[in-house]
């Protein structure tokens, strides 16, 4: 059995690609869940903890997006759908409510 290595490079360029995919995916995710933003750092947040996610289960699953010639739009599309889970999870256990129409 081997493992094999996995080198990530961090510079200033990637974690600027990771953010802007974080921010694109978390809005377009709380837009679809919620219908309004949740706010710049809030949907930044939920993009990149449902980017993980949506990696992490993307790959339990052996589920693979690929858009040819567009890498970029494929990590948007894979953080969007675990953006989508991370905010129904959310919404399950009630965080964000904020005395909403289901706490009256």
């Amino acid at each position: 059995m081997t493992i094999a290595a996995v080198t990530i490079t961090i510079d200033p360029y990637t974690i600027l690609v990771w953010v802007v995919i974080g921010l694109v995916a978390g809005f377009l995710a709380s837009k679809v869940m919620l219908g309004h933003g949740m706010g710049l750092f809030g949907d930044l947040a939920v993009g990149i903890i449902g980017a993980f996610a949506g990696g992490l289960i993307a790959s339990a699953l052996g589920v693979t997006i690929n858009v040819p010639d567009h890498p970029i739009v494929s990590q948007i599309i894979m953080a969007f759908l675990g953006a989508l889970v991370l905010l129904l999870l959310l919404r399950l256990v009630g965080v964000g409510r904020r005395g909403g129409r289901f706490m009256r």
